[in-house]
């Protein structure tokens, strides 16, 4: 689908509001947002406990509901998602599976879970594969892509191209995915298609292109009937059912892929301003440290803009050393756009991140936190449970302003 340009200002630039920012606290990372028809918006957590006054146990993925806008915002669980806990020693404990691109439309929530090689603590992870989980009653009940349920979570040794959407791909592509948010429902959408965005590898060279497939709304489930972005003609999208014959859709710069750990980088987040008819992309590169650890430095940030899905993209605003709050400690990732709160006149929006910097009160028992909670367990007690306080290891926002010409 393409917007008119003629018809809308163009977009010169951003800038963060340091002063707007809000610690909305919680426990978790990544924050892949939808805005659902009730109004509320769905959010993924990983890696974390949640939110006070919600069910709290360590968390590999779960799913939460934001009611409100900034600053009054709430938080509740969406009790039915299937459970998915960090725990050793409790079924599909330590089966990693990490809920990214996510999208509420028409009562239905669908949810690729990403999911690497092998345990992070083996050599060598990488994130390799998704797995496609969906509720059709809007979060009650949760099935496998196959329609069958419970959902399955399964085992490291059992996974494969018969049972994750995407798994073991060429290059390792379509392992981190994020799907195109478009208004409240999916409202703003008019060609009948999700569109879904992925990095095309796990290394420096192929992390950092950005790649996509397309799928009927009513076909979401259907792997045979992706088409994958195979460049442009005529100042339109070429589209292909060979995801070998795929094209990159925008390239980042190099150097901010790490090597230790497990890759993780330029996973974006993608939405349409309406009001000022453009895609709208937030995309981060990890700041390694010399010997290629993650989180050695600040991050990168960048925000672009395009008048189509698949580009051509316009970079209008550069950090190679996003330090929130002017924070030099700061070690902020995954920028998330919060698609409901975007301004009416689209000139403002929502970014949302967690931050991985440890802080300095090590007075807490430092030791790994396991089994669950009570249900009044406070953030700062959970926290004191963790290998290392992690102050902004929670939902964080702030706003950032468009220019236009």
């Amino acid at each position: 689908m393409t917007t008119d340009g003629a018809k809308f200002p163009k977009v010169k630039g951003a800038h963060r509001r340091d002063e707007t920012t809000l610690r909305l606290g919680g426990i978790g990372d990544n924050w892949h947002m939808s805005w659902a028809a009730d109004d509320s918006q769905v959010v993924a957590l990983c890696d974390g406990y949640g939110w006070p006054g919600t069910r709290r146990r360590s968390y590999n993925s779960r799913l939460y509901r934001i009611t409100g806008s900034p600053p009054q915002v709430g938080f509740e669980d969406v009790p039915g998602y299937p459970e998915l806990t960090s725990e050793r020693g409790t079924p599909g404990g330590f089966s990693r599976y990490y809920g990214f691109g996510t999208l509420a439309h028409d009562g239905r929530i669908y949810q690729f879970l990403s999911t690497p090689n092998v345990p992070f603590d083996q050599p060598d992870p990488r994130f390799i594969g998704a797995k496609l989980i969906y509720s059709a009653d809007d979060g009650a009940t949760w099935r496998n892509q196959d329609g069958s349920s419970p959902v399955v979570w399964e085992p490291w040794e059992s996974r494969s191209k018969q049972n994750m959407a995407f798994f073991d791909e060429s290059q390792e592509a379509f392992g981190l995915l994020t799907i195109l948010q478009m208004g409240r429902n999916y409202e703003h959408n008019t060609d009948g298609f999700v569109y879904v965005y992925a990095t095309n590898g796990n290394t420096d060279g192929t992390m950092n292109e950005l790649v996509m497939f397309r799928a009927r709304k009513d076909r979401v489930l259907d792997r045979g009937g992706y088409e994958y972005f195979a460049g442009t003609r005529d100042g339109g999208a070429r589209w292909t059912p060979d995801i070998d014959a795929r094209g990159v859709v925008c390239s980042f710069p190099r150097g901010w892929v790490n090597t230790t750990t497990h890759p993780y980088a330029w996973h974006p987040s993608v939405v349409y301003n309406q009001p000022l008819g453009v895609y709208l992309m937030a995309n981060w590169g990890m700041g390694c440290a010399a010997d290629g650890r993650w989180f050695g430095k600040p991050s990168y940030l960048g925000f672009w803009v395009s008048r189509n899905p698949w580009g051509p993209w316009e970079q209008i605003h550069e950090e190679t050393a996003w330090t929130p709050c002017d924070d030099p400690g700061a070690r902020a990732y995954q920028p998330q756009i919060a698609p409901k709160w975007i301004a009416p006149d689209g000139k403002s929006f929502w970014l949302v991140w967690t931050d991985f910097q440890e802080g300095t009160d090590v007075t807490g028992t430092r030791q790994a936190a396991a089994g669950s909670t009570g249900e009044d367990a406070s953030d700062e007690e959970i926290r004191h449970r963790l290998p290392a306080p992690r102050p902004y290891y929670a939902f964080n926002m702030q706003r950032v302003d468009v220019a236009v010409g």
